[in-house]
């Protein structure tokens, strides 16, 4: 039987070499009071950790 892919998680993440990428978060709104300093280093993907790497991949069994 196929399983079922969630499809919010699936547009969130991409399987890479290392381990599987994620977008940063806290970088949509409220962005005046944040420094600059802290918006910079918001850019970019990160990985997602090793602790939770089980469930992105209950998630999106085919990824």
């Amino acid at each position: 039987m196929k399983l079922k892919t969630r499809r919010g998680a699936a547009k969130r993440f991409k399987k890479t070499a290392n381990g599987i990428k994620r977008k940063q978060a806290f970088k949509r709104h409220i962005l005046t009071k944040k420094s600059p300093k802290r918006i910079r280093q918001l850019r970019g993907c990160k990985l997602v950790h090793v602790s939770d790497e089980a469930r992105v991949r209950r998630m999106c069994p085919y990824l």
